[in-house]
């Protein structure tokens, strides 16, 4: 029984791919033998007696289980699987249940007949990744390795579980999230536990931005880019080990796992919706894998209409008179994007293995915004108000590609291999912006006075990494790990700016304009060592990076004493080491203690960087500072895991992150050249330092056969100490917020899921200033909080048709209207009052069908001497 419940941990528990987050088995199928059907035998025959060791063709391999026959009351010889090696002498043996015990029986003309014991060896406790490897067993030279010959045995699918544990990280299983049905990426972040999104999609685990992964690699594709249905599975790693990038500093790495099955035959999926705007969306994708060849597509598209309404109450103070503004908003955006995968797998022999992906996204949206304006000045004597609008339209297309190209090599020694890939990803965006300022004689009364601006630009953004990794088990419970890993990320940028007088003339501004570009290169390398002696595991790690960056801004707008029409910058960072341990005691099978330390990275942006004030929007003027320094931060984290009853764990975690050189936002005063009155510039400098702190409890319960409960409590207290003269330090805020997510199964095909989160008072981020863009709310070093707010979501699945092939879901968002993004912030210019809310209560009604055929004769081969070779007693 340990045995059967550590397999079954196992199973639901990701692999370690080496250096980047990887994905999950596809599934667990269980068949005749009472195991879970996904271990792997394969090897190769070769003729011992000529001393040549070349692989023998059409040798007959046979696997054999002994089973009790009801009829006869005893144990009888069944053969499992059984082929023909190839022309190099391979074989090999799939979907095969893991728990049992076999023989491998080996005849072929003018040999003596080879009989030995053969089965999957797990010790419960031990290294996860080495037990995952040891499910793909490389039996070695036998005398007597493979084109996979998966036979027809019927199999059950196992569910995989919504929630489960890896060593270094959890994984949640999102195709049953049924609210994000016909959504996007955004949807599905909104019901992971230790991840929060706020009204603009921006996304946080455990307070803090994360690096954002697709497929295990950097990307360019922003979340609303992602439709929630290409979505398999979300891993998130809150403190990242050496193997990992050290950048990101407080945050950890949230990787998105796109679906991709490995079933032979074939198999696919469907789907077609709306929502309660009108706008449709649909999809569909297909899986081919026989032999040596997996071949996978999938193609989706989605139409969005969002609408934000919000308010901005400031006082400022920077000279007499004071001025009071109210402004009222209101923000439209509408559009579609497109989202296209597909991808190859081509495995060259039993241990080669060489693939390729694309994915491709398209889309485009048109966005009209408008403000109405009231500022008061108040002047000893009285109070003057004067009314303005202002009114922004215009459009926003993007466009994205990414690829990669993998290449993996197995060794005769079981957990040891060898891998390499090549990722790019690159992005294009085109952005047109028409503003019109206009002051009136009163409350919507005539104009009196305008002036516009024109803003044209467009972009390229581009990732490449390159990467090789190898794995060497030294023991059953110790390996070493090793990797190099190279990216360089590009950007250029155009942005033109014009004027438009009260006729309509359209006045080009190069003072304003700018044109740049910019590269960065990170180099790393990485070593780890894993062990174990008794109970207590261990990983010692450490990783070395270096980086560097450049600059060449083709016009001037940067510091305003600079008259030059071309400026070089750039820095770069030496080598620096970033340490980790982690600790792992097993207490007993069903409680475990773990503990991680780790120190990391967090280099400024781009925009940090450029020393270019932007004037793109004049109620926000920002501008960067190339002298930025990178932060560093310390990580620890302590944790108690414990199973029981049947399918429930409890997770509780503690955390702390110490960084210094805070990167932080800086005020100065310029003049804005569209006014001509002295105003704030944003613009950034490392401070001293922050701190976040923190308890994090994770529950998952079988309430019942048909209620399964998921909640997550996080309490945490951050604090921000600038040690700046101009600068305010952050008083420490102690928030908490809460996620709970039902899934009860009504009947045999209606399930309903019912989400809902809390967030409490929570402190602004460095700089803070609770909004940006039309909203008029600057972005300032200034303190505040963001006011609480909840949601709830809610679903129903109806699933019909043979094996529950088809279902229809409907959802809503935001039951209540309750999403409100509510800031308060301060400092010593203003102090303001600005609420937002998007999008609330909207529903969607998708449908989805699956189809498949699990057939291994799709793509027969023209030498058919396998499937003569099946033998009779194979169990289908």
């Amino acid at each position: 029984m340990k045995q059967i419940f550590f397999i079954l941990t196992l199973l639901a528990c990701t692999t370690l791919s080496a250096q980047v987050p990887g994905g999950m088995p596809q599934g667990a199928q269980r068949g005749a033998g009472g195991g879970m059907n996904i271990g792997r035998f394969y090897g190769r025959i070769i003729d011992g007696t000529s001393g040549s060791n070349k692989g023998l063709d059409a040798a007959s391999v046979q696997l054999i289980q002994s089973k009790f026959d009801t009829l006869s009351k005893k144990r009888k010889d069944t053969i499992i699987a059984g082929m023909l090696t190839d022309k190099r002498g391979e074989f090999s043996f799939e979907g095969l249940p893991i728990a049992a015990s076999f023989r491998l029986k080996v005849t072929a003309i003018g040999f003596k007949t080879i009989e030995q014991k053969v089965g999957f060896e797990f010790k419960p406790g031990g290294d996860m990744q080495r037990a995952m490897s040891a499910m793909d067993k490389d039996l070695g030279n036998i005398k007597l390795e493979a084109d996979p010959k998966l036979l027809e045995n019927v199999t059950v699918t196992a569910s995989k579980p919504l929630m489960s544990m890896g060593i270094d990280r959890k994984v949640y299983n999102v195709d049953k999230n049924l609210v994000s049905a016909g959504g996007t990426a955004e949807d599905v972040m909104r019901n992971i536990p230790s991840v929060s999104v706020d009204i603009d999609g921006n996304v946080s685990l455990r307070n803090s931005a994360p690096q954002i992964f697709v497929d295990g690699r950097p990307t360019t594709l922003t979340l609303d880019q992602i439709p929630a249905d290409a979505i398999e599975s979300v891993e998130l790693i809150t403190n990242p080990s050496a193997k990992f990038d050290a950048s990101g500093g407080t945050a950890g790495i949230l990787n998105i796992v796109l679906k991709k099955n490995r079933k032979a035959g074939y198999n696919g999926s469907i789907r077609a919706g709306i929502d309660s705007r009108l706008k449709p969306n649909a999809g569909a994708d297909i899986n081919l894998k026989q032999g040596k060849v997996n071949v996978f597509a999938s193609a989706n598209y989605r139409t969005r209409k969002s609408i934000m309404d919000g308010n901005t109450s400031r006082t400022t103070f920077i000279k007499d008179p004071y001025t009071h503004l109210n402004q009222d908003d209101r923000s439209e955006n509408e559009g579609s994007f497109m989202f296209g995968r597909a991808g190859m797998d081509y495995f060259m022999n039993n241990r080669n293995t060489l693939g390729f992906a694309v994915n491709l996204v398209r889309g485009k949206f048109e966005f009209d915004n408008k403000s109405d304006i009231r500022t008061d000045s108040l002047f000893n004597t009285g109070t003057k108000s004067y009314y303005s609008d202002r009114l922004s339209d215009g459009d926003r297309e993007f466009r994205n590609m990414g690829s990669s190209v993998y290449y993996k090599r197995l060794f005769t020694k079981p957990g040891r291999e060898l891998t390499a890939d090549l990722n790019f990803n690159k992005s294009k965006n085109d952005n047109l912006t028409n503003i019109a300022n206009n002051v009136l004689d009163g409350p919507n009364g005539n104009i009196t006075r305008r002036y516009g601006q024109l803003n044209t630009g467009n972009g390229n953004n581009s990732n490449l990494t390159f990467q090789t990794d190898f794995v060497n088990p030294l023991t059953e419970t110790s390996k070493f790990e090793t990797g190099l890993r190279l990216i360089t990320r590009k950007q250029e940028s155009v942005n033109d700016i014009s004027v438009i007088g009260n006729n309509g003339q359209i006045m080009y501004v190069p003072e304003l304009s700018s044109q740049f570009d910019y590269t960065e290169r990170v180099y790393a390398g990485y070593l780890t060592y894993t062990g174990k002696v008794s109970k207590l595991g261990y990983q010692l790690g450490l990783r070395a990076e270096s980086s560097e960056y450049k600059g060449e801004m083709l016009t001037t707008t940067a510091p305003p004493e600079s008259k030059d029409t071309m400026m070089n910058y750039g820095n770069s960072f030496p080598i620096s080491f970033f340490p980790s341990a982690f600790l792992t005691y097993q207490l007993n099978d069903n409680d475990e203690l773990a503990f991680n330390i780790t120190r990391r990275i967090n280099r400024p942006n781009f925009f940090q960087l450029f020393p270019y004030t932007d004037y793109s929007d004049t109620l926000n003027l920002t501008r960067g500072n190339p002298d930025l320094k990178p932060e560093f931060t310390a990580s620890l984290e302590f944790s108690y895991q414990k199973k029981y009853g049947s399918g429930n764990s409890f997770i509780a975690s503690t955390y702390y992150k110490h960084t210094t050189n805070l990167i932080t936002r800086n005020q100065v005063e310029d003049i804005n050249p569209f006014t001509g009155k002295e105003e704030i510039v944003i613009s950034y400098i490392n401070a001293d330092y922050s701190y976040i702190t923190g308890l994090e409890l994770i529950g998952r319960n079988k309430l019942t056969t048909f209620w399964e409960l998921v909640t997550n409590f996080n309490l945490y207290q951050s604090k921000i100490n600038a040690n700046q003269p101009d600068i305010p330090d952050q008083e420490a805020i102690t928030s908490f917020f809460v996620k709970v997510n039902n899934n009860i199964k009504l009947t045999k095909q209606l399930t309903l899921q019912l989400s809902g989160n809390y967030t409490s008072k929570t402190i602004l981020p460095p700089g803070g200033g609770g909004g940006g863009g039309m909203w008029g709310a600057p972005q300032t070093t200034a303190q505040g909080y963001i006011r609480p707010r909840y949601e709830v979501e809610a679903a129903l699945r109806y699933e019909f048709m043979k094996e529950k092939r088809a279902n229809i879901t409907l959802a809503i968002n935001d039951i209540f209207r309750t999403n409100i993004n509510d800031t308060y912030s301060s400092s010593p210019g203003f102090e303001q009052n600005t609420w937002r809310l998007r999008d609330p209560q909207i529903v969607r009604l998708n449908f989805s069908w699956r189809f498949g055929k699990f057939d291994t004769s799709l793509f027969k081969r023209k030498n058919m001497r396998a499937d003569q070779n099946m033998g009779e007693g194979v169990q289908f």
